[in-house]
């Protein structure tokens, strides 16, 4: 696939994960030859969406779906909804798709969706046309067996619904497992809506026993405030972390002695955002960054965490609940100043893993209880994480690129297993 046409600035998405393969190539041994195919998108897909509006107008709107490697299995990953959407951007985010999935171990590929589209401006009934438009014309590459969409920024368990329902019509069949992350009347799982914040706790208790940390009484702060940055917070705090500030798209609030969580839960039910919460001080939002605490958790949009953010932050811990929210120059000064950076694609993998539950249980047509759902996925996380933190200590090199050995490593071998056709 030519790249030349893909935005190369060194902070972009894709960029990020390019160096991030590179570090990686000192460690594959004989499978480094085969390298190159985790450079290059197996397919892109781009599509015109064209919809009716309500006042009678028609609109088009520009989207994706990317499948960056399917050697391990069919292609797994969400689709976003956001203006800021681009091809770079979405080919990166199914690399990371097919790093996470080999990293915790699932019979997965990378896949990745997105719409340019800023979906607060469009009626309910216009938000259903462009799902189902999208889902009927990126039908040519997913499937059960091929790939499985889910939901990711500004897209639920109802868009999943339209998508489920506009491949099944159109395949002629019900087909519960084209997608998850679904409403539990059409197949959906259990425990999945808290899974990706879940994971992020498991991960970062697992990450501060090792560093001898204690989470009772640790000062957490959270930057996006939905589904995984709410859900780790409310876990966190149950295990009696203090909850020292929070960020989302509508403001920062502050409070060292710790935040309200059912207060700030209800402000945004009730607002869409913690923005006129009255429980702590509203402070600048790059003050975010200046708050001390013992973990940190970027849980909105990536490439957060720049040069001069890295340099500024005062934590014992990262936690990556987004995907990509470290830069490359981020991650070394984090690095170098001993921050532990726990990476993305393990942190925040309790979605996937969860999404990986429910394909199963669609196939069966046997679903499990919740409890059984989460003892699952705690030791999915914990198994995944120990064999990472193992190669971590046994080369000497940080977790991101100690879960990208064990991830590549997998995915290679699968690749050189399998060989070339024709």
């Amino acid at each position: 696939m030519n790249l030349s046409f893909v935005n190369q600035a060194p902070d972009s998405p894709w960029a990020t994960y390019l160096s991030q393969v590179d570090r990686v190539l000192p460690y594959l041994g004989s499978l480094a030859r085969w390298s190159e195919t985790l450079k290059r998108p197996k397919r892109a897909l781009i599509v015109d969406i064209p919809i009716e509006l309500d006042n009678g107008t028609v609109s088009h709107f520009e989207g994706y779906r990317v499948q960056h490697n399917l050697s391990r299995g069919p292609g797994k990953g969400g689709v976003r909804f956001h203006p800021d959407v681009t091809l770079e951007e979405v080919m990166a985010l199914s690399a990371w798709m097919t790093v996470k999935c080999a990293a915790v171990n699932l019979p997965y590929g990378g896949a990745k969706g997105g719409v340019r589209v800023e979906p607060k401006s469009l009626s309910l009934k216009e938000l259903e046309k462009l799902t189902r438009r999208y889902t009927s014309e990126i039908g040519l590459i997913i499937g059960p067996h091929s790939d499985i969409p889910a939901p990711d920024v500004n897209t639920n368990p109802q868009i999943m619904a339209w998508m489920m329902d506009t491949y099944s019509m159109n395949v002629g069949a019900t087909a519960t497992g084209v997608v998850t992350g679904k409403p539990i009347e059409l197949g959906g799982s259990l425990g999945r809506v808290k899974a990706t914040g879940r994971g992020v706790f498991v991960v970062g208790r697992e990450t501060a026993r090792r560093m001898n940390v204690s989470i009772d009484g640790a000062r957490v702060a959270v930057q996006g405030f939905g589904n995984v940055g709410s859900s780790a917070a409310e876990l966190f705090v149950g295990s009696g972390a203090k909850l020292v500030a929070v960020q989302d798209h509508s403001g920062t609030v502050h409070n060292p002695n710790g935040l309200d969580l059912a207060g700030l839960l209800a402000e945004v039910a009730a607002h869409g955002g913690i923005g006129g919460f009255k429980g702590g001080d509203v402070i600048g939002n790059e003050d975010f960054w200046d708050v001390e605490t013992d973990i940190l958790i970027p849980a909105a949009l990536e490439s957060v965490i720049t040069r001069e953010r890295a340099r500024r932050i005062k934590t014992k811990m990262v936690l990556e609940g987004a995907n990509g929210p470290t830069t490359p120059d981020g991650d070394l000064i984090l690095g170098e100043r001993g921050i532990m950076v726990v990476p993305d694609v393990i942190a925040n993998a309790g979605g996937v893993t969860v999404s990986y539950f429910e394909w199963v249980q669609d196939f069966s047509s046997f679903f499990w209880s919740e409890d059984e759902i989460n003892v699952r996925l705690d030791k999915i996380m914990v198994d995944a994480f120990k064999r990472i933190w193992e190669i971590g200590e046994q080369h000497g090199i940080p977790l991101r690129t100690a879960a990208f050995v064990v991830a590549c490593t997998r995915v290679l071998q699968a690749r050189e297993k399998r060989g070339l056709y024709p």
